[in-house]
């Protein structure tokens, strides 16, 4: 197969009003990232990417409550072999995700496929190992999925049969030529994520996982080009509009429409719709942790439900202005407890343990000082609609 069969790989940004959405999404993600205190990011960001992988497994058919995911990161696992498994790929995306956060992926681009190939390895080799075998749909025989290794077999999307697997080589190197940023600017790298999305999902590169992959690939994409954060994440937009999401890839894989669809052999127009699509789905995300992440709209919960605590007696009078510190300030020394409450020695580090104790307040060590935390108890009432409802 030409690796020319999957042209064109960038959009007509004009034609479709990419640009202005590329524009839009840099003002509003850089707005976004203004409002909330660095520290307070780097909370919010463990909660976002609880989120991210509760999203991309659920676009899988992979349905793993937030109680389950929580649990999860405390080493707490299910007795039930289903909800252990589910667990376990939860952990495992969070975790690839918190390397790619913190700057420890590969230091690679990361549309190379030494970059995806890491980030299959890194996903797949803390999953367990039923959910290492896929059926390979012309024998129907189980093929064992090896972390970061590229199929050397053939696989079938549905209707979209993915290249052979000895034509792999030239369409990762394509792909890898056709969204270098060097020759980019900063519109396009970001219009390109969306096709490239789309165009690595077509490649097919690996038995298992390239949805996942996919994911985390456009997330890396976006942190690069400086609108992407851990504050927000496309995953949960894509889940809420799953239909139109495997709609529209679906679309850019058939067979280019006539001499205005563009010159290579996939429609131009569909790639161009899937792209705004991606981009409209990001802004709206954006939008959404935006709304939740106002301080004063923030501080207002946080303080109607630490008054429903303290009145049913679950929280001591006072826990708001350790928490009210801990978000305007991002972190406090564990001896300002008192200072900040008003109350003497004793009774401030009794509120300040209390807090500890509830995952409402964290901290790196037994000394070091106190942040906000985010356990799964308070998410409904702080960041509401950021799970569905149960």
């Amino acid at each position: 197969m030409r690796v020319g069969s999957m042209e064109p790989m960038l959009t007509r940004n004009a034609q479709a009003g990419l640009t202005d959405l590329a524009v839009e999404l840099v003002g509003k993600a850089s707005e976004l990232a203004g409002q909330i205190q660095h520290t307070v990011r780097e909370s919010i960001g463990d909660l976002v990417r609880s989120m991210n992988c509760y999203y991309s497994n659920l676009i899988e058919g992979h349905n793993t409550h937030p109680r389950d995911i929580e649990a999860a990161l405390e080493d707490k696992y299910s007795p039930d072999p289903k909800r252990r498994v589910l667990q376990r790929e939860a952990r495992a995306h969070i975790e690839v995700q918190r390397l790619i956060d913190n700057g420890n992926d590969l230091q690679e681009l990361p549309i190379s496929t030494a970059y995806f190939q890491w980030i299959h390895r890194e996903f797949c080799q803390r999953l367990p190992d039923e959910l290492l075998w896929v059926e390979n749909p012309d024998t129907g025989a189980k093929v064992r999925v090896v972390p970061g290794k590229i199929r050397d077999g053939g696989v079938a999307v549905g209707r979209h049969i993915a290249p052979p697997a000895a034509d792999l080589p030239h369409f990762l190197n394509h792909f890898q030529n056709a969204y270098t940023r060097n020759w980019l600017s900063k519109t396009q790298t970001i219009i390109a994520v969306g096709a490239a999305h789309h165009r690595f999902l077509w490649i097919h590169p690996f038995y298992d996982g390239n949805g996942r992959v996919a994911r985390l690939l456009s997330h890396a994409m976006l942190l690069r080009s400086g609108v992407g954060s851990s504050l927000w994440s496309i995953s949960r937009g894509l889940a809420r509009n799953v239909t139109e999401y495997k709609n529209r890839l679906a679309g850019a894989d058939a067979p280019r429409q006539g001499d205005y669809d563009g010159r290579g052999e996939r429609p131009a127009a569909q790639l161009e719709k899937f792209c705004a699509f991606f981009l409209r789905t990001c802004i709206d995300q954006v939008e959404f942790m935006h709304s939740l992440l106002q301080p004063s709209e923030l501080l207002r919960r946080m303080k109607l439900y630490t008054d429903d605590e303290v009145a049913a007696g679950r929280l001591p009078a006072r826990s708001m202005s350790l928490l009210r510190e801990a978000l305007l300030m991002g972190e406090f020394a564990r001896g300002q407890a008192p200072e900040i409450t008003g109350y003497q020695e004793r009774r401030g580090r009794q509120i300040l343990t209390t807090l500890l104790k509830k995952g409402l307040l964290v901290s790196k060590g037994p000394r070091a000082p106190v942040r906000l935390g985010f356990p799964l108890d308070v998410v409904e009432r702080w960041f509401p609609r950021l799970y569905p409802v149960d």
